[in-house]
This record gives structure tokens, sequence and C-alpha cells, in this order.
């Protein structure tokens, strides 16, 4: 059986498409995927599935959202191996996830970017902020990543989903340090 986590975007923001996580939890398990669990109000799921594919997976969840709650939701669903991945490819050094892991944010593609539009980029970066990208584009389990150190805060950032989203026209969801950490760790306990 293999553990997988999905990422909604752009749910329970201001007030937009408010989704209740015991719902969700409950539209994933009506779906047959086992040992969900939910972590936070951003749309974290972790579940386990053992017959589909993270393309799949993607695909069958936001055509259920859509059918349930009434509004389409992109949904990246990633393996446990790509989450793990993405997490131990982190770029910057030094970084304390109790005291900056809100200040870097894991930005993960729907697709894969050139490196022409990623070089782009920097020159929207403000005083302080770092930017690097790591995809494998001979594994197509894994999302390309965009890691964004931001000092400043996340709030501050021109580099945004919706910047991201429309420079590289593909859809972007991002979380930062501390909730990768968190999810990375849930997944290991559907092992136990």
């Amino acid at each position: 059986m293999s553990i997988y986590i999905s990422l909604l975007r752009g749910i329970n923001v201001s007030g937009q498409k408010k989704v209740n996580m015991k719902e969700l939890q409950s539209l994933y398990e009506t779906l047959g995927l086992k040992q969900v669990s939910t972590y936070i109000q951003s749309g974290n799921v972790i579940f386990s599935c053992t017959d589909k594919s993270s393309v799949e997976l993607s695909a069958l969840i936001e055509a259920a959202i859509s059918k349930y709650f009434g509004f389409d939701v992109p949904v990246l669903v990633l393996s446990e191996t790509a989450l793990n991945k993405a997490l131990k490819q982190l770029p910057f050094d030094n970084i304390s996830v109790t005291e900056q892991g809100s200040q870097v944010i894991f930005s993960f593609l729907s697709g894969v970017v050139n490196t022409k539009d990623m070089v782009l980029l920097d020159s929207y970066l403000t005083a302080g902020e770092e930017l690097e990208s790591s995809v494998d584009s001979n594994d197509s389990s894994n999302a390309q990543v965009i890691y964004l150190h931001c000092p400043n805060g996340y709030g501050k950032t021109k580099l945004s989903n919706t910047f991201l989203e429309k420079k590289l026209d593909v859809t972007a969801t991002s979380r930062n340090l501390k909730t990768v950490v968190k999810l990375c760790k849930l997944a290991k306990e559907c092992h136990s």
C-alpha cells in the first residue's frame, strides 16, 4: 500500500471555497482511500491507496470535490517518497524549522517549467530573498518544487502562488517548511 499526500489549492482562504476537514476526510473515504487524515485547514490530506497513480488520484479527488462541494479545487497528489525527496533537497543551509519554518516556502508545481522562465523569477526577488528550484524530469512521480526563503515573511514577497501561476503557466500550491516537515512525519506514521 502506498502513502500519498494531497495538497488542495486555495480552500478556506478569506471565506472562499469553504471545506470542512471532517467532510473532506469522509469524502476521501467514500473514494475507497484508506488511513485518511487531514492536517490543518488549508487542505492537506494524508491517505493510502493501492491501485492508482498520483495523476489518477488527483483527477479522482478533484472530480469528487467538485461534485460534493460545488466548486473546482486544484489538487496535487504527491507520493510519500516525492514529499520526502522535496524536503531532503531543501537548498538553503542552516535553516531552523522552529525559528524560520514559516519563512521557507515549498511551491509545488503541476508541471515542469523551463530554466529560462525560472531565471526570470530572480528579477522579482526582494532584498534577502532566495529562490531555487528542483525537478527530476526522469521521474514523473515527483513534482517540480520552487523553494523560496523569504525572511521578511511570505505575505511580503511578490512570489505568491498566483504570481507563479501567471508567470509560469502552471498551477502552484505552497506550504511552508513547518507544514512539509509535519506532513512527512504524518505520512511515516501511516506505516505503523
